[in-house]
Order: structure tokens, then C-alpha cells, then sequence
């Protein structure tokens, strides 16, 4: 994680802006620090590290999964989550960001955004002394990919050397997945249409990250050809919250995605018993059909679910002991 020296009374704090802020041995650790969280007795008598702390949540986009397990997830561990809407800050409009960060670091004692621009939230972390945590960005989805990944390991038992199969936008939970993955011994394969396909520079570094030789990381445009032998099969809505287009640019975005919904008879292409995984919300009639969610294969809605568990694990690791 990004790590910032403050002054000489603050302790150094970490960030969780990015999949690549944790090493891989520390992903490995929170995942089975989560299926403890998960498994304990919901009797409201376990441990909790964030008593007498407060949690931030600032939200410029709408929000269910995200808004509902974080404050669920504060409230579990003995916190207390105050909700910032858009119209409330409008951050780096009404104030500028530094100020934002440096008022809300003298209330509370972490940051949870969800905002459209990756690089206000980048310059949230550099302002803020406390931590600061990605709840979704343009540019990446940290936390749902730790719930991704916690969702595997529950099935599979293990990370290490299985295929997950991406179809979609190359948007920023394709990105945050290409990171995450072969550093944790996962091979990557994503299926996009040209013009909507993942960036190569995250490629590369995705490359550069992976856990051993033997690790491939792939950008192809055949659905069927990147479900192969996938043990994983995962998709998102073809046009992600927020993005702004002209009814052309949509309509070309609809032609372009046109043979890549994910469907039973894909994911018979894929390995006996490979998962469905959906980050939802789910656009039916475009990426899946209705029903795909509750496909025999679905893990989607415990996908779903683990966000809470993921997300518990990811505060209790960066609020502990500060």
C-alpha cells in the first residue's frame, strides 16, 4: 500500500487506493483473515478493532453493495460511519481537496471514497494523515476484487494456477482483476471487442506482477476463446456508472458488444464447475440474460455478499493499531 510520513506526531499510514497497495502474501492473508470473519458467530460478542473509531464515507456516485456492507461492516466491527453524499462536499468544487482531506483527518479516523475521478482520490490520499480507502474509482474496484478473491478461494480451496475468464468492457474491475490476479498465481484472460479492450500499460504491469513463470495474462477478442478452459468466468455491464455518452457513441457501444453477453451456452465452453461471477448490478438483455444469475454455476450473489466480509478484513488490517 502507499504508505505517507506525516509530521512528527503522526503515525505512517497506509492506503488502499489500488490492488498493487498490498503485496501478495498480505492479499493471501486478508482473504483467510476474511473466511475467519466470515465463519465467526454473528452474536455481536467477537473482537472490535474499531471501537472508538469513525469511518468517512464519501460517495459521489449511487451506491447499494458498496454504501450497505461498508456501514454494516463498521458498525460489526464496533465503529461509527458518517455518509457524505456528492452534494454535501462537492469535492474540489466548492472546496478544494486538500482542504477536504485535511478537515475530515481531524474528525475521523479513516476515509472510504467512492468518486468518478481516480485522481481526485489520489490526491485525497496525499492531503488526508489518515488512511484512505478506493471504494470504487474510474480507474479501479480494490475491494470488490478482494471479494472476488475471497469468493474463489471459498469454492476452489486454492488461488493458485486457475483461469479466470473476463468478458466485457475493459473498464476498471477488468483492471483491478488483471493486477490482482497473477500476482496471487491466477492466470488472466480477457475477451473485449476492439476499441473497448484493457490498456496495455495495465497489461504489462499485470505481467511484471505475476507469481510465477508459468502465469499468463492474455487480451483477446473471442469470448469463447477466452473461456476456454477457464475455471472462473466473469463479466460487468458493457458501460460502467457514470460514463458519458451521445446516443451515437451509445448505440455503437451496444453494436460492438454484440456476441459478447455471457450465457449458459458460453459457460459451457469454459472447465466442469467453473463459477459465474457478476460484480452487479446486472444489465439484463445485454452482458447476461435474465436468469443468468441464479445459473447453477452462479456465485454472484455470494459474491455479493462476501463485499462485507472482504471490506471488514481491509479496515480491521489498516485501522488496527493506528
Amino acid at each position: 500500500m502507499s504508505e505517507t510520513q506525516g509530521t512528527s506526531f503522526m503515525p505512517t499510514k497506509r492506503d488502499f487506493l489500488s490492488v498493487t497497495d498490498i503485496t501478495p502474501d498480505e492479499t493471501l492473508h486478508l482473504l483467510k483473515r476474511a473466511q475467519e470473519i466470515k465463519l465467526a458467530p454473528k452474536d455481536g460478542q467477537g473482537p472490535k478493532p474499531l471501537a472508538g473509531k469513525t469511518v468517512a464515507l464519501l460517495f459521489d456516485k449511487p451506491s447499494l453493495r458498496t454504501k450497505v456492507s461498508f456501514q454494516v461492516g463498521i458498525q460489526e466491527l464496533g465503529g461509527y460511519s458518517v455518509f457524505l453524499a456528492k452534494e454535501e462536499v462537492e469535492l474540489g468544487g466548492r472546496e478544494p481537496v486538500s482542504d477536504v482531506a485535511k478537515v475530515l483527518s481531524g474528525y475521523v479516523d479513516c476515509i472510504v471514497a467512492r468518486l468518478s475521478d481516480h485522481e481526485l482520490l489520489v490526491e485525497l490520499a496525499k492531503y488526508a494523515s489518515i488512511p484512505v480507502v478506493n471504494a470504487l474509482s474510474d480507474l479501479e474496484h480494490p475491494c470488490q476484487i478482494m471479494a472476488d478473491l475471497l469468493t474463489i478461494y471459498e469454492h476452489k480451496d486454492s488461488l493458485d494456477g486457475l483461469s479466470l475468464a473476463y468478458v466485457g468492457d475493459g473498464n476498471n474491475v477488468a483492471r483491478s482483476l488483471c493486477l490482482a490476479l497473477p500476482a496471487v498465481g491466477m492466470n488472466f484472460t480477457s475477451a473485449s471487442p476492439q476499441g473497448y479492450t484493457l490498456d496495455e500499460a495495465s497489461v504489462q504491469q499485470a505481467r511484471a506482477r505475476a507469481n510465477g513463470s508459468s502465469v499468463q495474462v492474455r487480451t483477446v477478442a473471442s469470448p469463447a476463446e477466452a473461456v476456454a478452459g477457464a475455471d472462473v468466468v466473469y463479466t460487468d455491464v458493457w458501460s460502467s456508472m457514470g460514463v458519458e455518452e451521445s446516443p451515437e457513441e451509445a448505440m455503437a457501444r451496444q453494436s460492438a458488444f454484440d456476441g459478447y453477453a455471457v450465457d449458459p451456452e458460453l459457460m459451457q465452453r469454459a472447465n466442469a464447475g467453473a463459477l459465474f461471477m457478476h460484480d452487479m448490478p446486472a444489465h439484463y438483455g445485454e452482458e447476461v440474460p435474465r436468469g443468468m444469475l441464479e445459473h447453477p454455476q452462479s456465485v454472484v450473489f455470494t459474491q455479493a455478499h462476501n463485499r462485507l466480509h472482504a471490506q471488514k478484513t481491509v479496515l480491521e488490517f489498516l485501522l488496527a493499531g493506528n
